[in-house]
């Protein structure tokens, strides 16, 4: 039997930092032209600070979701981030995504001090994370050893709107993430694989179409059993609506220092007019099973068409 494709929605990722009129705006601006989400990453670089900044979107529209693109989990304790997130659920009435992530970005820890442990200790200490985090939303009080982190007896409170948990967005661009994310995750963002700590020509060689065809199967495969209740997600970093589609992926080819043909092909950038990236999204939905599209937050105006064009369909 042949399941139905998942409806197409739509995310604003925004970053920098912004007056607080400018904020709320946005975030109405994002609501009023059909998005699902708004999310920010989660940096110590210049941007709000992701908890604060998203209570308040959200108490500003009435529809509009929230979450980071990701917490990275090493900046906060998980028994912290888990109250405050659940907190946010509460007072945005159950609108609240958990992206969550291993963290990547080397200067924020150069920056702050904190050791940048080897990547697989990052990663078991997420896994934990995570575990730590969904146990202290559950209804009754909560223990945890790990070697990472211990709790005791804990019962978080206050408990989600979005019970047991609200979504978990776990992004991935390696296999040992990948893996995880399809036994764990709700939303499964393909990503880049960020294993040199900062973005540069390694990050771009793991964006092709073939790549993404590869950490497809990754999920495929480690979460064949529930592949049809996950919902795959692509962060389009590289967006330009113009009537000539060629003449707008050399622009962006030359500016990164890649081949127009990669731009083209890759989901991780959306060029050409409206009626083509329609069609490019139905055609990556098809192939890789993205349904769920984050764009910049520059791009909420001249993407709006395409929204409309695609929301819920």
């Amino acid at each position: 039997m042949t399941t139905s494709p998942r409806p197409f929605r739509f995310g604003v990722q925004a970053s920098g930092s912004l007056t607080g009129t400018a904020w709320m705006e946005l975030a109405r601006r994002v609501e009023g032209n059909g998005y699902s989400t708004l999310t920010m990453p989660d940096h110590f670089d210049d941007q709000l600070a992701p908890v604060p900044a998203l209570t308040a979107a959200a108490a500003v529209t009435d529809t509009l979701r929230v979450g980071a693109l990701v917490w990275d989990n090493d900046y906060k304790h998980p028994l912290v981030l888990a109250k405050e997130l659940a907190t946010m659920d509460v007072l945005s009435n159950g609108r609240v995504e958990i992206g969550l992530g291993a963290g990547w970005m080397i200067a924020d820890y150069e920056q702050s001090g904190m050791p940048y442990d080897r990547a697989g200790v990052r990663i078991d200490r997420f896994v934990e994370g995570l575990a730590v985090i969904r146990g202290l939303m559950g209804p009754d009080p909560f223990s945890y050893d790990g070697e990472h982190y211990r709790i005791t007896n804990h019962n978080g409170t206050p408990k989600p709107v979005q019970g047991p948990c609200p979504p978990i967005l776990i992004g991935g661009g390696g296999k040992r993430v990948l893996s995880i994310a399809a036994r764990e995750a709700d939303i499964i963002g393909i990503n880049a694989t960020m294993s040199a700590g900062v973005i540069g020509p390694q990050a771009f060689d793991t964006m092709t179409a073939a790549a993404v065809d590869e950490k497809v199967a990754i999920v495929r495969e480690a979460g064949a059993h529930r592949f049809d209740d996950i919902e795959m997600n692509i962060r389009a970093f590289l967006v330009n609506i113009a009537d000539d589609s060629r003449a707008a992926a050399e622009a962006i080819g030359s500016m990164i220092g890649v081949a127009p043909e990669l731009v083209e092909s890759t989901p991780f950038a959306l060029v050409g007019p409206t009626s083509k990236i329609v069609d490019d999204l139905l055609e990556r939905r098809e192939r890789w099973g993205f349904s769920y599209v984050i764009v910049g937050m520059n791009d909420v105006e001249s993407f709006a068409p395409v929204v409309a064009a695609l929301n819920g369909r």
